[in-house]
């Protein structure tokens, strides 16, 4: 058992914990409640507190100084292991796969804003929007990230859904195209042969929207796919976005002629940040982020002025 589950392993230890979670709000330099404080709102008698705080100092999570009757104030702490003691684990989330510099900014900017809120993180990466809503409401995940209209599509679906943040146009994606397998065609026909993975809730819902009306043949297909299958003919076109540099030079792409396509094709530009309604304590640490500074940092990536870490 590692020194600091020894250490806790104790009514003082126990008790520790729940202090832990409080003084993680408290800014060094700054008073700590009073022991009456404590022991109101955790309902803990003075002598449990005052032993859970010498823990939390043995352990050099915390250091504190007595200034009379002013009160105890905070020196120093060490937030991550007043993470760990209260129970708090990393922020983990979920996004697309990082096959461009668009998402690899994406996810540097959200790991520097965790660190800069002295939070340890982990990103796991899922293709499918559908696919990654699934794993965030199963609980495997703290959030996810997904476009503004997958996010949406989600909230009428489910009322525990949440958008904490809707990044700007963009930021999610450059833009969307139908991608052709043969140079003659500039728009899908009755008769074509469509790709569709029903896993994006993006790449589906334009594609429908952009087909409406004509009798095409929707082929169920992987978009990791989507490159072979437009080479081989098997299918004769196919929604994507912009961003997919290698398609993007080997096909030829046009914009949408469906109105509502267009329309619904900034809110698939835009990257949504997703949380579970009930999970305050996720909301109150996602909240601390500095959101512009993600952007910020998304763009430098792109322009290689940054190099990607996540």
């Amino acid at each position: 058992m590692s020194r600091i589950w020894e250490s806790l392993y104790s009514k003082h230890g126990l008790a520790a914990k729940f202090i832990a979670r409080e003084l993680i709000e408290v800014s060094e330099g700054k008073r700590i409640p009073r022991i009456s404080d404590f022991t109101e709102k955790l309902s803990l008698g003075r002598g449990t507190v005052q032993g859970a705080l010498k823990v939390l100092e043995d352990l050099h999570a915390i250091s504190l100084e007595s200034r009379g009757h002013l009160g105890t104030f905070l020196k120093k702490r060490d937030v991550n292991l007043l993470n760990e003691i209260a129970g708090i684990g990393p922020l983990i989330g979920v996004m697309p796969l990082p096959y461009s510099r668009k998402y690899e900014g994406l996810a540097t900017g959200i790991v520097e804003a965790i660190a800069e809120i002295n939070k340890k993180s982990g990103l796991a990466f899922m293709r499918g929007a559908r696919n990654r809503l699934e794993a965030l409401q199963s609980r495997r995940y703290d959030f996810a990230i997904m476009s503004v209209l997958a996010a949406e599509e989600a909230l009428e679906k489910s009322d525990g859904l949440e958008i904490l943040r809707a990044f700007g146009p963009e930021t999610y994606v450059t833009s969307h195209k139908v991608f052709f397998s043969n140079n003659m065609h500039k728009r899908i026909n009755a008769g074509m042969k469509v790709g569709i993975d029903y896993s994006s809730a993006d790449q589906a819902n334009l594609t429908m929207l952009e087909c409406a009306g004509l009798d095409v043949e929707y082929i169920e297909l992987n978009y990791m796919h989507l490159y072979s299958m437009l080479i081989n003919g098997s299918i004769d076109a196919a929604v994507w976005n912009a961003d997919e540099t290698r398609s993007l030079r080997t096909f030829p792409s046009y914009r949408f002629h469906s109105k509502k396509a267009q329309e619904l094709a900034e809110k698939a530009s835009m990257a949504a940040l997703v949380i579970e309604c009930d999970r305050q304590s996720i909301k109150k640490q996602l909240s601390m982020l500095d959101f512009e500074n993600v952007t910020r940092v998304q763009q430098l990536v792109e322009e290689e002025k940054k190099y990607p870490h996540y």
